[in-house]
Formats: C-alpha cells, sequence, structure tokens
C-alpha cells in the first residue's frame, strides 16, 4: 500500500463509479481525501465539497477553500465525467453544439482545474496530478463489441481522452522543473451493469477475459500520487487486462 500520510488530495467525480474507489484507495494511505462532487455538500473537514467541474468560479472556489483549510494541495486527481443529454448518439448524429458542449466539460475543465492548482504546487516545488484517460484515447475502438445493442463509442470521448493524455505530456514537460508530477490512467472497459450481450462481446477480447472493475484502477492512481512513483512523469498508465497489447 502506497504511504500518501498526510498529504491533501482532491478527487473529482468521486461519487462516480470509479471516483469511489479512488477515494477509498486514497484515504485508506492515510491521505486527507477531499471528494469535490457536483452531488457532494460540504463537510467541516471538506472531505466532501461541491464542485461542478464545468463551472470556473466554482473551480476556484473548491482550491481556495481546500488552501484556506489545509494550506496546500499535494495532489489533484482529474476524474470527473460530465456529458450531455444526448451522449452516445452515433457520429453523424452528433450536432456541433453537443461536441462543444462535451469537449468544454471534459476536457476544458480538466485545463482550468490544473491551472488554478499548479501555481500552488510550484510554490512548494512538488505535487502529483492524475488524470483518468482511457484506451481509446490511445487506440481506436473496435466496434464489433456494441454488435446486437444500442451502445456505441461517442466520438467525442475519444477526442477529449486523447486530448488529456497528450495534455498531461505537456504538463510534465513544463513542470518538471518544478518536482511536479502530471501522469496519465487510462482504464479499459468497466463493469458498469451493461447489457450482456455487450459484456459477452466485450470480455471474449480481452486477454483476462473479463472487463475491470473500480478496484482494478484505483491502485495505480494511489501509486501515482505517492512519493513511490517520485521519478515518474508523463506516462499513460494503461489497465485494461490486455486489451491493447493484441
Amino acid at each position: 500500500m502506497n504511504n500518501l500520510n498526510g498529504k491533501v488530495i482532491i478527487v473529482t467525480g468521486g461519487n462516480g463509479l470509479i471516483g469511489k474507489s479512488i477515494v477509498d484507495r486514497i484515504k485508506t494511505a492515510e491521505a486527507i481525501c477531499i471528494n469535490a462532487d457536483l452531488h457532494s455538500i460540504n463537510t467541516d473537514d471538506l472531505s466532501s465539497i461541491y464542485c461542478d467541474i464545468t463551472d470556473p468560479n466554482s473551480i476556484a472556489n473548491t482550491v481556495d477553500l481546500v488552501l484556506s483549510k489545509y494550506g496546500k494541495i499535494d495532489g489533484l486527481v482529474n476524474n470527473a465525467y460530465p456529458r450531455t443529454s444526448d451522449w452516445g448518439e452515433k457520429f453523424e448524429n452528433i450536432s456541433i453544439d453537443s461536441w462543444k458542449n462535451n469537449v468544454d466539460m471534459q476536457l476544458n475543465s480538466i485545463f482550468v482545474f490544473c491551472q488554478k492548482v499548479l501555481p500552488y504546487m510550484r510554490i512548494c516545488n512538488s505535487g502529483s496530478i492524475v488524470n483518468i484517460g482511457s484506451i481509446y484515447g490511445s487506440v481506436g475502438p473496435d466496434f464489433n463489441v456494441y454488435d446486437n445493442t444500442n451502445l456505441t463509442m461517442p466520438a467525442a470521448y475519444s477526442a477529449i481522452k486523447g486530448g488529456i493524455i497528450n495534455f498531461s505530456k505537456y504538463l510534465a514537460s513544463y513542470y518538471g522543473k518544478n518536482n511536479i508530477r502530471v501522469n496519465c490512467v487510462s482504464p479499459g472497459g468497466i463493469f458498469d451493469h451493461q447489457p450482456i450481450e455487450f459484456v459477452r462481446n466485450y470480455e471474449s477480447k480481452v486477454p483476462m477475459k473479463r472487463m475491470g472493475k473500480p478496484d482494478d484502477i484505483s491502485p495505480a492512481v494511489a501509486f501515482l500520487l505517492s512519493d513511490d512513483s517520485s521519478y515518474i512523469t508523463g506516462q499513460n498508465v494503461i489497465i485494461d487486462g490486455g486489451w491493447t497489447a493484441i
């Protein structure tokens, strides 16, 4: 177990499927974990805090509250995953407004959160940011896994996750001299009670023959936040049961 004792770490979207596992893992490693989520309410210790990552003012308020309470931010996990109500439309049906809105909510919000947090990490000459990417930020989708289902892989998802991965590399290069590390963790498919046909199709392709679980992802996030990864930056750690190996 990676030791995060005393580190102050913000996790966006900590009420979500993967977010809950990340928050639990970080707390188990004895960090001060702030769950910044649209569905959270503020607690005295800020372990839970309302934050709408699509609103720059809400992000700024979250950062200010954490700094006023703890005086530092050692880690940030950009995990929240907001999306429009038409998310999942097939490519030919996606409106330009929907495309713009999803890029703004997901990719641009990460830019804002990083921009608000990094100056304080620079002052401390330390810090670690972990951005949650996806295998589909690195490779194209296999649409065969959606056969006999009403699911598809949203086009904006590939653009956003690919952007997050390369943006992370940019930040790693820019802030390396300040002892600040920026990495990505890119999950493969995570089981979330999808239609049985999709699960069968997906698992038939994965070398490990199963979909991922949130607890497969959170240990890598905790590792990258910890001092055990003190010489790792600019990397994209893919956790996919071997999906991208074949």
